[in-house]
Parts: structure tokens; C-alpha cells; sequence
């Protein structure tokens, strides 16, 4: 019998795109296994290697998943987000095989970096909330390096990667029946939503600039929303979805914000607009007599409103990092890895309004020495350049290769390029 190489890695669902594939072959390159289990029609179109599609239902999915590492020798697991109903009960099941999970999320710093931590992310993250225990582990450890050049990124990219990725899972659902999404819409439905937010977004954008002007120069909060799509909201927060917490805040901002301060509410940049959030926050701050004092933005800089902000009132969003970046106050109605004392705010919404504090920089830079040495890597999905830095820093972090002490060894993944010729849409 041969031997099965030093690290078999099982990849499931990754970002759209081809990430995922890239990862696989670096890793492959290094002489470990990478083995994929495709769970839609989206996957295929992302993975154009050998695969193992599951055409069964969630109820067997546990016991599918486990045959399939045992028969397979994996020994690590791979994934995009951990909140998914398959990747949840797959985190489960690994951990019960002793497996090693790595779990891939977008960056808890932005821009230019992407979460890749063991074990979980977000509200699963095994890191400490303890102040002193960033402080020492930081010890030694190198600066974050803000002076780097930024990673290009085009959105467009994000948009043709998901498009593909919807129409393959509307054209292959024949050949996974029993599939479900885990949004709670259908790729359809938003489809057509981002179709009517497109047109409209010239007059989005006026609306929003002339809500600004009103807003500029004097002092203000900002909400900024989170899609209700999102597990952060919906698993890791006592809201379920972004419509309760937004009652909560205005509510709150209603009774106890001084009477001199405006709260202004920022739409998520990848909402489809299916919910009418400007609607929504019209008709609650009618109902609590805030009408002239609360503004919101549907298509804005959140760079540039956070900048200019009194403080920062978030879920669990990764804005409170920018915010942080920024030496706002932050206070986090949530679960986060960045909700540690002294860094955001230890006192309830309603007393955050009167008295926002600062954070601590020295802790919150330790704070990032941390994560950059744990679980972040630099680079970017939105660009050739920004995929092949992520490629490189996440072979390098899970099968790290011995180099000769007097020969530099470089492994230089496959483009871009490559990957998406040979993988066009049918």
C-alpha cells in the first residue's frame, strides 16, 4: 500500500471564487492531500479537481462526513465560516475524530486580510477576552506593519464569483436534491433585488449625500447595519437579525442619548436591499420621537463616517475593529473576539451614549500583534495579486515547509487565471 501523505486536508464550502482550488493545489504542491466534498452545484463550478459530490440529505450528513474522513485519512479540515449547518455538524464530527479545523472568515482586520484560526471563529473563537493575556502574548512579537501597501481589490469580482456561483447551484440543484441554503433568501430572489438596488443607486447616493450634509460637522453616533444573513447576527447575538437590533438601539437612543447628538445608521455595502431598511428606520424613529435627530445612509464611506463619529455602537460587526483602528469609542451589543475590556466599552448601550470611552491603543495593538501572529493572513479576494498572497500566507501557516538552510525554496501557486479558464460556467 502506498503511503498516504504527512497532512490530508478535506476542504468544504470556501469563499466563490477559486480560493479554495488554489489552496489545494499549494498544499498538494508540498507533497500533502486535498480532498474536496462538494455539497451544491456552486461548489462544483469552484472546484474543478476530482470532488465527492453529497446528493443526500442533512440527516445523513453526520454520518456521511465521518465514513468519509475515516476512509479518507484526513487529518485536517478546512472551511469557510463554521456557523452553516453542514460546516457545524462537520466541525463537530472532526472534533470528535481528533481532526484539526481550521476555519476560514473574512478578515477580523480590514482591509487586506483574511481570518484563518483553528478551531473556530467569531463567536466560536477559542481567544481569551482577558486584557493582560493579549499584553503578554504580544510580547515579542513584531508590529502589525500599517505602512504596507494596500491590496488591490475590485468588486466586480466578488460580484462575477458569486453570480457564477448562483447560477451553477440553480442549474445543478438536479444533482443535490435534498440542498438547502443557509441564507435566508433564494440566490433568485436576490438576484433580482440587486438588480433593482443597481438601477436605483444613483439616487441612493444622493439621498445619502444630502443626509450627510445634514450630518456633517456635528456630533453623532453611527449604527452600522449587519446582514441578516449573517451568523455573527443570527447565532453569536441575542437579536436573531438585524431588524431587532435595530429597534433596541434606537430605542435606547431615544431614552438616553444626550439631546446635541444625531445617530446615524450606515447600510451594509453587500446588502441586497430586500429589507427596506430606510423605511424601517423612518417608522421607529416616529415611534420613539427621534424622528429629526437620526439619518441614514444606504450607500456611503463607512471609512469616513466612522472617522468623523463620536463612538461606535455595533453587534459584533467587523467595523468595530476599523472603528477601533481609529481610536473610536465602541461598545458591542454581541459576541466578538475583539469584546475584550478596556478595548470597547464595559458599560451597557444606554449608559454608552453619555459617556463613550476610549479604547486602550497599547492593548488594542497587542490586541492585533495577536491576531496577525494566530489567525490572520495577509491578502485579498478581490484580486489576482490579493489571492495568490492568501495562497502563499495560508500554505505557510498550515503545512509551513522545512527550507534548506543555504537555498531559498520558493512554491509558486497556480494562477488566477488558470483556474477560472478551466472552470467557465456550463
Amino acid at each position: 500500500m502506498a503511503n498516504r501523505p504527512s497532512k490530508t486536508f478535506l476542504f468544504l464550502q470556501g469563499p466563490h471564487g477559486p480560493y479554495f482550488a488554489m489552496l489545494a493545489e499549494a498544499l498538494r504542491r508540498r507533497g500533502h492531500g486535498a480532498l474536496r466534498i462538494n455539497i451544491n452545484g456552486g461548489d462544483k463550478i469552484d472546484w474543478p479537481d476530482d470532488a465527492t459530490d453529497y446528493r443526500g440529505t442533512f440527516r445523513n450528513w453526520p454520518l456521511f462526513f465521518d465514513d468519509f474522513i475515516v476512509a479518507h485519512g484526513v487529518t485536517d479540515l478546512i472551511l469557510y465560516g463554521d456557523c452553516r449547518p453542514y460546516h457545524a455538524s462537520a466541525h463537530s464530527m472532526a472534533r470528535l475524530r481528533d481532526l484539526r479545523v481550521h476555519v476560514v472568515e473574512e478578515g477580523y482586520i480590514r482591509p487586506d486580510f483574511l481570518t484563518l484560526q483553528p478551531d473556530g471563529v467569531n463567536g466560536n473563537s477559542t481567544l481569551p477576552l482577558d486584557p493582560q493575556w493579549y499584553r503578554d502574548q504580544a510580547r515579542g512579537l513584531p508590529p502589525l506593519g500599517d505602512d504596507q501597501p494596500s491590496i488591490p481589490s475590485n468588486f466586480s469580482a466578488r460580484a462575477r464569483n458569486t453570480m457564477r456561483n448562483g447560477v451553477a447551484a440553480l442549474l445543478l440543484r438536479p444533482l443535490f436534491p435534498f440542498y438547502r441554503t443557509h441564507r435566508p433568501h433564494s440566490f433568485m430572489l436576490e438576484s433580482l433585488s440587486w438588480a433593482r438596488k443597481l438601477v436605483m443607486r444613483r439616487r441612493d447616493v444622493q439621498q445619502s449625500a444630502e443626509a450627510w450634509a445634514k450630518v456633517e460637522g456635528k456630533r453623532y453616533f453611527t449604527l452600522p447595519l449587519q446582514l441578516n444573513s449573517d451568523y455573527q447576527l443570527r447565532v453569536h447575538s441575542p437579536f436573531g437579525d438585524m431588524r431587532a437590533a435595530l429597534r433596541f438601539v434606537i430605542k435606547s437612543f431615544a431614552h438616553h442619548a444626550p439631546a446635541d447628538v444625531l445617530l446615524v445608521i450606515k447600510q451594509h455595502p453587500l446588502d441586497s436591499g430586500l429589507v427596506n431598511w430606510d423605511r424601517q428606520i423612518r417608522r421607529l424613529a416616529a415611534q420613539y420621537g427621534v424622528t429629526e435627530r437620526i439619518f441614514y445612509l444606504s450607500d456611503w464611506d463607512i471609512a469616513e463616517v466612522v472617522e468623523k463619529a463620536v463612538g461606535v455602537v455595533t453587534v459584533n460587526s467587523t467595523v468595530g475593529t476599523l472603528a477601533l483602528n481609529s481610536g473610536k469609542p465602541v461598545v458591542v451589543l454581541g459576541h466578538a473576539v475583539y469584546k475584550v475590556p478596556g478595548m470597547v466599552s464595559v458599560k451597557g448601550l444606554d449608559d454608552f451614549w453619555a459617556a463613550p470611552t476610549p479604547p486602550d491603543m497599547a492593548l488594542y495593538s497587542a490586541f492585533r500583534q495577536v491576531l496577525a501572529d494566530r489567525c490572520l493572513i495577509r491578502g485579498g479576494l478581490l484580486s489576482d495579486e490579493g489571492l495568490q498572497m492568501l495562497v502563499d500566507n495560508a500554505a505557510d501557516r498550515l503545512a509551513p515547509v522545512k527550507r534548506p538552510a543555504r537555498r531559498h525554496l520558493k512554491l509558486v501557486p497556480p494562477k488566477v487565471s488558470d483556474f477560472i479558464a478551466s472552470n467557465s460556467a456550463p
